[in-house]
């Protein structure tokens, strides 16, 4: 028997239990998939970082943790987490989400309809965009999420250099890497989205010297993290017309404060954290996936590296 606890908010167990129990009896495992297990006989934790479960130490014998969300910034660093921690990649869902949010915002800034959907005045203006081909898109985090949105772009004739912190190749895509490559990768841009985690080494990764390298009037995308943008920075280089528009979806401080300055700017477009989301439905199936492979004697996928952070 699998002692399976589920360790999420508690609204979320309506959502996950019929799922999650589908994805497991396809495994054909045997379980018993609860919120409420002594800590002695838990095998595996279904995960999320904000989880009232802080402290791992009671959990004897437990084998991994399996995170729902793709971020793990606020678990990674639990010193009482001695066990292999897994994120979540490969959920179908959370991928065709922020796919589709990456390249409709690309898409909206490419042909700027926000000048013809609000237009108070009724002015005409008959500006034609240029074609997809004339306007230089740069991803910054080649990971599962940024290759399948680079894929997506390079689809619609977008030129996609996309920069990761060590080498990758990406069919269609320019790749670079590197601190010389994260120059070679924004130099020139007209487009930036950044979809890095949040690690120490990624925080301000677009400061105001990097922000100095765009395209002039480029557009800065965020449906990362909140900690990879100086606010500061993004908000002078909007003033003076360097970035033209940055729509964030992703905020050091959530909910986004109604004091602050992003809301009342009038180039930020600012969304509630939702341009990716984990599914219940698709997620169930990676984390039983895992729970198959670790009781199978296979190696977990979407392991965490703790000294990456991701």
């Amino acid at each position: 028997m699998i002692h399976i606890l589920f360790a999420a908010a508690e609204a979320l167990w309506v959502d996950y239990e019929a799922v999650l129990r589908d994805a497991l009896d396809a495994h054909g495992l045997t379980y018993m998939l609860d919120t409420d297990l002594p800590p002695e006989v838990v095998d595996y934790i279904i995960y999320a970082p904000n989880s009232p479960l802080q402290d791992f130490t009671p959990y004897t014998r437990l084998k991994a943790v399996l995170n729902l969300w793709a971020g793990v910034e606020a678990v990674v660093g639990n010193e009482t987490l001695k066990v292999p921690l897994a994120r979540m990649v490969d959920d179908e869902g959370l991928t065709a989400g922020m796919v589709q949010w990456v390249t409709g915002h690309v898409l909206r800034h490419h042909l700027g309809m926000d000048a013809q959907i609000v237009n108070p005045d009724h002015v005409w203006q008959p500006k034609v965009p240029p074609l997809t081909t004339e306007r230089p898109v740069t991803i910054l985090g080649m990971g599962a999420l940024g290759q399948a949105c680079a894929a997506a772009l390079v689809g619609l004739g977008f030129p996609v250099r996309g920069w990761s912190r060590s080498p990758r190749d990406v069919p269609g895509v320019t790749c670079l890497h590197g601190k010389p490559g994260l120059i070679d990768a924004l130099r020139g841009a007209e487009v930036v989205v950044l979809l890095l985690p949040d690690t120490p080494a990624t925080q301000n990764v677009l400061d105001a010297k990097r922000l100095g390298l765009l395209s002039p009037g480029a557009f800065v995308i965020n449906p990362g993290r909140g900690a990879l943008i100086e606010d500061q920075a993004l908000l002078a280089a909007l003033d003076s017309g360097q970035v033209a528009h940055a729509t964030l979806d992703v905020f050091r401080v959530e909910p986004l404060p109604a004091d602050h300055a992003f809301w009342a700017h009038p180039r930020v477009t600012v969304t509630p954290h939702i341009a990716a989301d984990t599914r219940p439905a698709s997620a169930a199936k990676v984390v039983a996936e895992n729970i198959h492979r670790s009781e199978t004697g296979q190696p977990l996928l979407h392991l965490v590296d703790r000294a990456a952070g991701y």
